[in-house]
């Protein structure tokens, strides 16, 4: 699709020229106006550049381009003008003009002036698209979930929106700390900033330090030119330091200064660089612990957690197993073109009643492998990976108990023996795991292995 760029210029000569440099030698669709009024009356049509005199009757050039900048900010303008004095042309780009040609014209230069002005004028607009898809994939109401535990998160999220208190997100591999990062971001005040994210434990602890704060040139070999740290690419947006606990001792220490101070300097360089950045972090270490074993900065500790959020494991929410399997089942069939319906009842038990140990992230690979292997319109427990085909054994799923066979009446008895077998299974025996999953105490535990007659020893051996 052609391009469309507005001419304003009120000698007819002048633009009767640019008309015909524009649309018949460059192959621009081009619109003329011989003044800034009626122009600005027609910017609704969407430019995708103006060429816009300075020297007008009525309203003048820069007028009319502080009211294009009010209307569309990234809209680029070229000025045009008679006077070629330089203070016009500062004034011009200081006004927000992309470029500035004194006339008569230098169409050589001008013609690459227009294309790179359109050019990254589309990319402006391509990002700000992209901004809104991620503002609104990232919507609280975007996020899946139909668990109370979940909803209670989401309240607690919306009190740090509008503030710059460091997050601390607590969970398992696999429960979406970042998903939470990204929501608190793009719901927050700092939304159409910079999101950026450094994972703690996925780069070597030597590169660490150049990753967080950038180089200078020369600073050590291999320092070829000055690299821009995250710290100052996420400049008034957020970073998101995921695996925080993997820091180093030294790394914790100078992080601990840009919290405190807000300042930082590139490795070999001596100026100071202000940071104006709001730090989510995320561990699935138990930090605390960490700090005990003098493994972890207590000060750090409690500047990064002075708002902690608990993302809860998937086992620990099952009503949100088979919703977001739905939905995962949902986006993969989009994703390759597939037209698998659900889930067989088989699959269905097995999925709430397994474990994820991998947690959200192992229950959306094992949907997207599931929909490639699956032959038939609905994915059946022998389109799950070996681990959770062999877990289905375990729990004994194909009949075999009473809990998956329909309109069967289980007495309260058979319930209690089968959540003793279920939390010996979870626990692998472990009696002290066991009692206190089942809240109650060893003796009970003890006394109840005795009257249904099991053998803890077959549950020891289990995985």
């Amino acid at each position: 699709m052609s391009k469309t760029i507005f001419i304003v210029d009120d000698e007819p000569s002048i633009a009767k020229l640019l008309t015909y440099w524009v649309r018949d030698k460059w192959g621009y669709n081009a619109k003329t106006f011989a003044n800034g009024e009626t122009m600005l009356q027609k910017l609704s049509e969407n430019p995708d550049l103006i060429l816009l005199d300075i020297m007008m009757p009525g309203i003048s050039g820069i007028d009319v381009l502080k009211q294009v900048k009010q209307f569309n900010d990234r809209l680029p303008i070229i000025l045009l003008s008679a006077q070629g004095r330089i203070e016009v042309a500062l004034e011009a780009l200081r006004m927000g003009a992309y470029d500035y040609f004194p006339k008569p014209i230098d169409t050589q230069r001008l013609e690459p002036a227009i294309k790179n002005a359109i050019k990254t004028y589309d990319l402006s607009k391509e990002v700000e698209n992209l901004r809104e898809n991620m503002q609104q994939a990232y919507k609280f109401e975007s996020i899946i979930s139909v668990d109370g535990k979940m909803q209670d998160i989401f309240r607690l999220m919306t009190k740090v929106l509008n503030s710059d208190i460091t997050v601390l997100i607590h969970g398992e591999s696999g429960t979406g700390k970042e998903l939470i990062a990204r929501a608190i971001h793009y719901n927050g005040i700092r939304k159409n900033q910079p999101f950026v994210v450094i994972n703690c434990a996925s780069i070597p602890r030597e590169l660490l330090e150049s990753e967080l704060f950038g180089y200078e040139r020369g600073a050590f070999t291999g320092a070829h030119q000055r690299k821009i740290g995250k710290f100052e690419l996420a400049h008034s947006g957020t970073i998101f330091l995921d695996e925080i606990g993997e820091l180093e001792m030294t790394l914790q220490a100078k992080l601990l200064r840009v919290i405190q101070e807000k300042t930082f300097e590139r490795i070999g360089g001596n100026e100071l660089l202000k940071s104006d950045v709001r730090i989510i972090s995320a561990t699935n270490r138990d930090l605390k612990k960490a700090v005990d074993m003098k493994e972890f900065r207590e000060d750090l500790f409690y500047r990064l957690n002075s708002f902690p959020i608990t993302l809860p494991p998937l086992r620990t929410r099952r009503s949100d197993i088979l919703v977001l399997a739905a939905h995962f089942l949902e986006i993969f069939n989009k994703k390759m073109s597939k037209s698998i319906t659900g889930f067989s009842k088989r699959a269905l038990r097995l999925m709430y009643e397994y474990d994820w140990p991998g947690n959200v992230r192992e229950l959306e690979n094992t949907v997207e492998r599931s929909i490639i292997m699956s032959e038939n319109q609905v994915i059946d427990v022998d389109d799950f990976p070996a681990h959770i085909r062999s877990a289905n054994d375990d729990m004994k799923l194909e009949g075999s108990s009473p809990f998956f066979q329909d309109d069967v009446i289980i007495s309260f008895e058979k319930i209690k023996e089968e959540a003793l077998r279920h939390a010996l299974r979870v626990t692998r025996g472990n009696i002290l795991s066991a009692a206190k999953k089942l809240k109650l105490g060893r003796a009970t535990i003890y006394r109840l292995l005795d009257k249904y007659k099991i053998n803890q020893s077959e549950f020891e051996t289990k995985n």
